[in-house]
């Protein structure tokens, strides 16, 4: 699909991998609607990047509210793309200290909210997409955010891990069920990035993180992901594909 014109949604727009791909797409020519939380900046952000961008409170489980976005994106214009960054992780283990088992309740949580989130988004913006008029045999284009914890999860990483190897095992489903949609479906697995989630730790720790990458020996830069986004959603022969971006890191077991 072309960037040019067109319209993105992004969610976890407001912040970190999400924000990094709208100022993407927008330096690009495209459009974009951020989507994010009540309780974050978005609509300062989208501000921020110009007349190209609206901001749109919602939970991306929640039907209803995701609907409601996109139809804001849709009064932009055509909505041909979407990046899904929104999620989040949680520590937990099969077995705490004492041997009682790891709590159900969190692991539910965080698979509900990054699996099944995924799901929701992906479906919702088909239906969308599938309305379009196909453009060089394209109605349109969907990312959705993997991670390398979904190959090499780490101890305490178990809702985390199980949620991102998911999303791996959705994309080329999803990417056969909707070829015949003319609709692309991709993801990305970032290992360590520079988010403002990472910030907490420090600039020493930080630092200590990114040594242990093989190369570049650094942490990701947002912008990193975000280029790599709108090249999946440019790229009309990339389809069905999880591409880690990660230099060459594998994680070790904690």
């Amino acid at each position: 699909m072309e960037l040019q014109g067109n319209v993105t949604v992004v969610t976890g727009g407001a912040g970190g991998l999400g924000l990094a791909t709208a100022e993407r797409i927008v330096a690009g020519g495209g459009k974009v609607v951020l989507v994010d939380l009540p309780s974050s900046n978005g609509e300062q952000v989208a501000a921020d990047l110009g007349d190209n961008a609206r901001f749109a409170a919602a939970d991306i489980t929640d039907s209803g509210q995701f609907d409601a976005a996109l139809d804001i994106a849709q009064q932009l214009g055509e909505l041909r793309g979407m990046v899904h960054c929104a999620g989040r992780g949680a520590t937990l283990r099969v077995l705490d200290r004492d041997g009682a088992p790891g709590s159900l309740e969190t692991y539910e949580a965080i698979v509900r909210l990054n699996l099944i989130g995924s799901f929701n988004v992906l479906r919702l913006a088909a239906a969308r997409m599938a309305r379009n008029e196909p453009v060089d045999g394209e109605r349109g284009a969907i990312v959705l955010t993997a991670s390398v914890a979904a190959y090499e999860g780490q101890i305490g990483q178990i809702p985390y891990a199980s949620s991102k190897a998911g999303i791996v095992g959705m994309t080329l489903v999803a990417a056969r069920d909707l070829a015949a949609r003319g609709i692309r479906v991709n993801s990305i697995a970032p290992g360590v990035f520079d988010t403002p989630i990472l910030d907490r730790l420090g600039d020493e720790i930080k630092a200590s993180l990114g040594a242990k990458i093989p190369f570049p020996p650094r942490l990701g830069r947002p912008a990193e992901f975000g280029k790599l986004a709108a090249h999946m959603l440019e790229n009309g022969m990339i389809n069905g594909e999880t591409v880690r971006i990660d230099g060459a890191m594998r994680m070790p077991p904690k």
